[in-house]
């Protein structure tokens, strides 16, 4: 194996359940690892791999929600890069949507070369995903759409809602991999940001309505500490517990932007002010 990155975390009937990232040399798939505890895991082998319109390469890269008595998965897949929606009651047996439930934007947008990466939270009624749109010049920005049902979307004119850093931060190549949540009134998202070189660190990222964003100064960059994430550190998956929030993510120790970084999944928590 050589990478298991981008962790998707959600609790559903008393269990973790993690999906997550594989890629085997050749293709990335989505596979299952649950926990009691959200610490250690049994891995359950995979349960998607590219199909159809998906083409052959990705069917990963997700955004997991537990909504009922279902999980709905939102995943990144196809050339270019759109993202498909499949649903689980069990989170090992899927049924996919069919076709893609977000596809990139016209000609000249931020998103027109692909969407990918999506994180998706519900409030208010209604479900907002938080994606990765890829330009003509292959620049990475954050948008966000918005959907009643999880199916059909609707992307935020103002898009995109966080652009690259200025030269020399540590995000001044692109950004993406969102994560966010709510707390203390706030919006809140983990981004990994990718430098020159293509070594990645974790941002963080607050709003007070979802939509305008500002990076938190105060923030230092999330890096790498260990030999095996030393290059890169990306793709974050929170939970929210009342003393701080609980992070997963994906790191490496080559500094790659897609696969073969030895990826592996590690833990940490967070502590924003």
């Amino acid at each position: 194996m050589s990478d298991v990155l981008n962790p998707s975390v959600v609790q559903f009937h008393g269990e973790y359940l993690n999906l997550y990232s594989e890629f085997d040399g050749k293709t990335w798939h989505t596979a299952l690892a649950v926990s009691l505890t959200g610490t250690n895991w049994r891995k359950q082998g995979r349960v998607l791999s590219p199909s159809g319109w998906e083409g052959n390469y990705i069917a990963a890269n997700g955004s997991a929600l537990a909504a009922g008595d279902e999980i709905l998965y939102w995943y990144e897949a196809g050339d270019p890069f759109r993202i498909a929606l499949a649903r689980s009651r069990d989170g090992v047996s899927w049924t996919r949507h069919g076709d893609a439930v977000l596809a990139p934007g016209p000609a000249g947008s931020f998103d027109e070369r692909g969407v990918s990466d999506p994180d998706v939270l519900r409030a208010g009624g209604s479900f907002y995903m938080f994606y990765t749109g890829i330009d003509r010049a292959r620049r990475q920005r954050l948008g966000l759409a918005r959907s009643r049902d999880g199916v059909v979307w609707d992307k935020l004119r103002s898009n995109p809602i966080l652009e690259p850093g200025s030269p020399g931060a540590f995000d001044e190549m692109g950004l993406g991999e969102p994560a966010v949540w709510s707390s203390g009134g706030s919006y809140w998202m983990l981004y990994t940001g990718r430098a020159r070189g293509e070594r990645r660190r974790i941002g963080l990222a607050r709003s007070r309505d979802g939509v305008q964003w500002e990076r938190d100064p105060a923030f230092p960059p999330i890096a790498g500490s260990e030999p095996w994430d030393r290059e890169v550190v990306c793709d974050p998956s929170v939970e929210v517990t009342p003393d701080a929030i609980r992070v997963w993510f994906g790191g490496g120790d080559i500094a790659r932007p897609d696969e073969n970084l030895h990826g592996q999944i590690g833990a940490g928590w967070l502590h924003p002010k």
